[in-house]
């Protein structure tokens, strides 16, 4: 832990500081220090979301939003690539007894993805941009990208 312009910054790179400030040149929807969490789960979701993150920036996208939020749902990640954008789901599976991270995007987290899609579009997005919704899984290491893993039906 150190102290940077009246800040605490912890050493896993997350800033003290209330929600909605930056993190690693994004608005991160973080509303707590991760280095209070006590369940493994958000522990292990949040380093999925730091491996995908890392994942993406490999592959060109430049990731533009972490954890928005529009009331209670929220989606992962909002990533952009020109005129594509991505909608993000990452989840995570330590292994294989609740089935693979990409069955867990049921119907009611899809329908709350694309809510939270409208949010960010009336407030970020820009004529002509492309939007998809992604998921990114990781199980026993191993991460897939899964695009393009559903189409709203925009009402």
């Amino acid at each position: 832990m150190s102290h940077e312009k009246g800040r605490i910054v912890r050493s896993i790179g997350y800033d003290a500081a209330p929600a909605g400030r930056k993190f690693t040149g994004m608005r991160s929807g973080l509303r707590s220090d991760p280095t209070t969490w006590t369940d493994e789960r958000h522990k292990d979701g949040l380093a999925g979301e730091e491996q995908a993150i890392a994942y993406l920036k490999t592959k060109g996208w430049h990731v533009v939003a972490h954890r928005f939020r529009v009331g209670r749902a929220e989606i992962d990640l909002v990533a952009r690539r020109g005129r594509l954008v991505a909608f993000l789901e990452v989840k995570v599976r330590r292994g294989e007894g609740f089935g693979t991270p990409f069955e867990a995007v049921t119907g009611q987290k899809r329908r709350e993805m694309v809510k939270v899609a409208r949010g960010w579009i009336d407030r970020h997005g820009q004529p002509g941009d492309i939007y998809r919704f992604d998921c990114i899984g990781l199980q026993n290491n191993k991460l897939e990208h899964l695009e393009d893993a559903f189409r709203p039906g925009w009402r």
